[in-house]
């Protein structure tokens, strides 16, 4: 099961994606029993080199700036027709458009469930969500247990501050 981090690498390098107007941006959520090397591939397409030369800049700048990660491998750079971006969780692959249909990873890899970045968003709410409730759950526990270290501190205090009930002792009675 990809990390809730991954997920969001994910989504930003959609992101970088979309602003840098690749086309056909495919999500591929990878299945386990398949695949033991990544989570995620991320397939788009560039009209020439140079935009796919800037989405993959741009794919780099977003997650070292954001995350303070960098590509375990970058393959394609310098050509520019099939840039291949190796996140180690997720893999990037920027293609211009023949190339892509030429290879087709998408046909190669069709037990990979295709997910839209709607779903990735509305998956990470939900983890999210999961997680603020099981920390608020923790929280009450631990409040509950200052609130009673409150009471118990309230009632010691209280009673270091009552009066002292005056003892009548004979001694006492004498200076009377």
């Amino acid at each position: 099961m990809a990390s809730t981090e991954t997920r969001k690498m994910v989504l930003a390098a959609a992101a970088a994606c979309e602003d840098k107007k690749a086309e056909n941006t495919r999500i591929l959520e990878l299945d386990p029993a398949d695949s033991g090397f990544t989570d995620f591939f991320l397939i788009t397409s560039a009209t020439n080199d140079r935009q796919a030369q800037a989405i993959g800049d741009e794919i780099e700048l977003r997650l070292k700036r954001d995350f303070a990660t960098h590509p375990h491998s970058v393959e394609g750079r310098k050509l520019g027709e099939w840039i291949l971006m190796d996140y180690v969780d997720f893999v990037a692959h920027i293609f211009l458009e023949e190339k892509r249909a030429f290879y087709d990873l998408e046909r190669l890899w069709k037990s990979a469930r295709t997910v839209d970045s709607e779903e990735l968003k509305v998956a990470l709410k939900e983890k999210t969500v999961a997680a603020r409730k099981k920390a608020s759950g923790t929280k009450k526990t631990v409040s509950g247990k200052k609130t009673t270290l409150n009471a118990k501190l309230k009632t010691t205090s209280a009673a270091k501050k009552a009066p002292k009930k005056r003892v009548s002792t004979p001694s006492a009675r004498k200076k009377q």
